[in-house]
């Protein structure tokens, strides 16, 4: 099994009237900002674990899982959907707690690099550097999709509530592991062993289930507004280095709907911009091309 290099240690911080997880390496030495990393979509923190190992230069280095996934529970009573303003607020107040009034180095993959480009529009004096790795956002929409997307949402808050949407548990941490691979064929067997183990946790009838919320499933019952994020992009002021994989994510996810070309084109609102590509990579670039991907990452901060 993968044996990580740098171990990480765990705290808890307070947000919002929830205990976020918050993953840490290394500590502050008043010399440098932390280094701040965000996790996509049914990820946790821990994902950043391999390109960590990866990195040349000691630093402080924090990662929360978010709202809802990995040991961040959704609340008390459980959410059974999530709104996502309540990430940017959530990614604020963790600032707060752990780097008052500094200027962050920030680095988001997937949903994660979608949160950190909006939160540099609302608080771009808070970050210093931003790292964008497949943060592409969403599909443009029309007023007219509205009524469908909120009996969509209703239909599926139905749909969860009766235990519909519920995530497939596992027999053991090697189905998770099996299904790790499965999803990302470049992921090895060493790294999906150790990662299954961060990724999920064995219940009460010892089956292996993933530590995400089953109400992440719900569609938002929000239209995504392509104006106000091109709006946001234009209000961020440090320099953004934006990261796409070899393989086209966006093709495979949206059949059309949504390409890198309008995707870069997008990125045309953000003021100082750097595009960048790892070769041999899918959307899980810090589990493929860990070295390649610290190499840029560090290169883009030290500038």
């Amino acid at each position: 099994m993968y044996q990580a290099l740098n171990e990480s240690r765990s705290t808890f911080v307070p947000v919002r009237q929830l205990s976020y997880h918050v993953r840490q390496w290394g500590e502050p030495d008043g010399t440098r900002p932390p280094l701040v990393l965000v996790h996509g979509w049914m990820d946790v923190s821990a994902s950043w674990q391999f390109m960590v190992d990866a990195l040349s230069e000691p630093r402080w280095i924090v990662a929360p899982d978010w709202r809802g996934y990995g040991l961040t529970k959704s609340g008390q009573p459980p959410a059974d959907n999530f709104w996502f303003p309540d990430y940017l607020a959530d990614l604020d107040f963790l600032l707060d707690a752990l780097a008052p009034g500094e200027a962050v180095d920030l680095v988001g993959h997937s949903m994660g690099g979608n949160v950190a480009m909006m939160y540099a529009g609302v608080r771009p004096e808070r970050i210093r550097r931003l790292v964008n790795l497949e943060g592409f956002g969403m599909p443009e929409t029309r007023p007219a999709q509205a009524p469908t997307r909120y009996a969509q949402w209703i239909d599926e808050l139905k749909a969860l509530h009766r235990g519909e949407m519920d995530l497939k548990p596992y027999d053991s941490v090697d189905g998770v592991a099996r299904r790790l691979m499965k999803t990302n064929p470049r992921l090895s067997p060493d790294k999906a062993g150790w990662l299954a183990r961060q990724w999920a946790a064995p219940d009460a009838q010892g089956r292996w289930t993933i530590l995400g919320d089953t109400a992440h499933k719900v569609v938002n019952a929000n239209l995504y507004q392509l104006p106000e994020a091109l709006a946001l992009y234009a209000r961020i002021t440090a320099p953004v280095l934006s990261v796409t994989a070899s393989d086209d994510s966006l093709t495979q996810w949206w059949k059309g709907r949504f390409t890198i070309e309008q995707y870069r084109e997008r990125l045309r609102h953000v003021p100082q911009l750097t595009e960048a590509q790892v070769g041999d990579a899918g959307h899980m670039l810090q589990h493929d091309q860990p070295e390649a991907l610290a190499r840029l990452i560090e290169d883009f901060l030290r500038n």
